[in-house]
């Protein structure tokens, strides 16, 4: 998938997986990846980020494979952020799509 493509949507998978079920890092990754193609370098400082724009919060939960893992939880403004992010998401692809049709067809 084209790089750019990518980063557009990668914000709105992100905080779509944490809307259905609160996650750590790495669990994120995992989850994303059945989606698009991204690493761990790609999806940290993402979350750091979400994170210092209030997106997210945190807590640390133990884990049963070694030390505690830090969970992200979406606030509300997250999930305002995320509902925005959809709406034009939709907008988008429906106009590039009726773009698309249009030069097919015309």
């Amino acid at each position: 998938m084209n790089a750019q493509f990518k980063k557009g949507v990668l914000e709105l998978i992100v905080l779509e997986s944490v809307r259905q079920r609160d996650m750590y890092g790495y669990e994120l990754v995992e989850e994303v990846s059945k989606v698009v193609d991204v690493n761990e370098g790609t999806i940290y400082p993402l979350l750091k980020r979400l994170t210092n724009e209030h997106y997210f919060e945190t807590y640390l939960r133990e884990s049963k494979e070694g030390p505690p893992r830090k969970y992200y939880h979406l606030t509300a403004a997250g999930v305002l952020y995320r509902d925005l992010l959809e709406k034009e998401w939709k907008e988008l692809t429906e106009k590039v799509g009726g773009f698309l049709e249009e030069c097919r067809h015309g």
